[in-house]
């Protein structure tokens, strides 16, 4: 007969009794070995703990949401959900408490409560499990004075090509691992727990391989986000983490954009390496600017060849991506999709864009507006999926929820 949830939920007996365990021998060699595949596995010594780094884990608590400053792993997920018609923000609150309690036991490997596949969760992997809001979740609670100004889609741009399925939600997920089986099953613990009060809008799934130390490559073969912010440093507290200047209950909070770029592959496998590399403005081979040798190196926009013509071209990605001044910066956090292709295609494939920042307005819009004018790579991408979200500030201790200092402001000011 099928299990309860409450049996699912304990552990499965071996089917050794304690008399052949006791048997010695090779045979209760390997039952011991076998039982630290499972529920055993959260016994392993310190000296395993450092050889299995599918036993590490992440901070949950903390002034901000892990997954932000964080390095970026090697999977990742990306949920949109809607909100269900007729919820008020009591629903919103209960919703962000489930989500919280599930989320701080899966990132410390330890299984949600009634989780029904609780061995998954024995191998946290670093995950780290982010939440943000869309711009309607403030309407639906009432908080419209509380939404950040930039909280709001983006402007249409004449690149764009923009599918529905890919674009917009009331809530986000943003779940990320160094194994794939571990996002996949946090991914459906945290769905299925709130299934009365949401609905999927979008699951986007994404992957990246890089050494330790060096930078991603995307499909295309490009070294892909080469500038970009380090954590922990003055830069990165300035232009990432919101201040709670202008919304105090978004103090340790920031803003994510994510786009869904499609890359037309087969065309681009035909491009030779110097039309590549004038396309972009950096050497696929080390990813280092026309001007010079080294992917770190700063680009030389001003250098000229032997014609007086430009190394690095204005038309180029990287020369329309440059910054006009200093704060016109932020986090990049690109992931490769690859999903199935349409009958007689080889691939769909691209990158799952996301840009933190603390103002989307300021920081993030002058820079897309740029590449949408003209960037020479638009020829080979196309942006098809698009969404907003405030990220709110971290749960600093147990007991607290994600999410509660907006409401607990909310609260204040009645």
């Amino acid at each position: 007969m099928p299990r309860t949830v409450a049996e699912r939920a304990q552990p499965r007996s071996t089917g050794v009794s304690r008399r052949r365990l006791l048997g010695g021998g090779a045979a209760a060699a390997g039952v011991a070995g076998a039982a630290g595949i499972g529920w055993g596995a959260a016994t392993l010594s310190h000296r395993d703990h450092e050889r299995d780094p599918g036993l590490d884990t992440v901070p949950f608590h903390g002034p901000h949401q892990a997954g932000i400053d964080t390095d970026p792993p090697q999977a990742a997920a990306f949920v949109g959900f809607d909100l269900k018609p007729g919820l008020d923000r009591e629903d919103i609150i209960g919703l962000l408490k489930i989500w919280t309690d599930d989320a701080a036991r899966l990132t410390q490997g330890k299984p949600a409560l009634a989780d029904t596949e609780p061995e998954l969760a024995l191998r946290p992997a670093r995950l780290t499990v982010t939440v943000g809001f869309g711009p309607e979740l403030f309407t639906v609670a009432g908080l419209g004075d509380a939404r950040p100004s930039w909280l709001k889609q983006l402007p249409p741009f004449t690149i764009d090509q923009l599918d529905p399925a890919y674009t917009g939600a009331d809530l986000l997920l943003q779940i990320c691992a160094t194994e794939a089986t571990t996002v996949s099953h946090a991914v459906r613990v945290l769905s299925k727990h709130v299934k009365s009060l949401v609905q999927v809008r979008w699951v986007q799934h994404g992957f990246r391989n890089a050494p330790k130390g060096q930078t991603m490559r995307n499909l295309m073969g490009q070294v892909d986000g080469t500038v970009n912010i380090a954590p922990g440093t003055t830069d990165f507290d300035r232009l990432i983490w919101d201040d709670g200047t202008t919304q105090p209950w978004l103090a340790g909070g920031t803003s994510l954009v994510l786009r869904r770029i499609a890359m037309k592959l087969d065309s681009w496998d035909e491009l030779d390496a110097d039309g590549r590399a004038i396309t972009l403005g950096r050497h696929d081979s080390n990813g280092a600017p026309l001007s010079g040798t080294q992917e770190f190196d700063e680009p030389d926009f001003t250098e000229v060849d032997r014609y007086g013509i430009p190394v690095i071209p204005p038309s180029s990605h990287i020369a329309r991506a440059h910054r006009a001044h200093d704060n016109e910066r932020f986090l990049r956090r690109g992931y490769n999709y690859d999903d199935a292709p349409a009958p007689g295609h080889v691939s769909n494939s691209g990158l799952l864009f996301v840009a933190c920042q603390r103002d989307v307005d300021a920081q993030y819009l002058p820079v897309q507006a740029r590449l949408a004018e003209f960037d020479a790579l638009n020829q080979w991408t196309t942006p098809v999926g698009s969404a907003v979200f405030v990220i709110p500030p971290g749960v600093p201790a147990p007991g607290g929820y994600l999410g509660q200092q907006l409401f607990d402001a909310a609260i204040r000011q009645r």
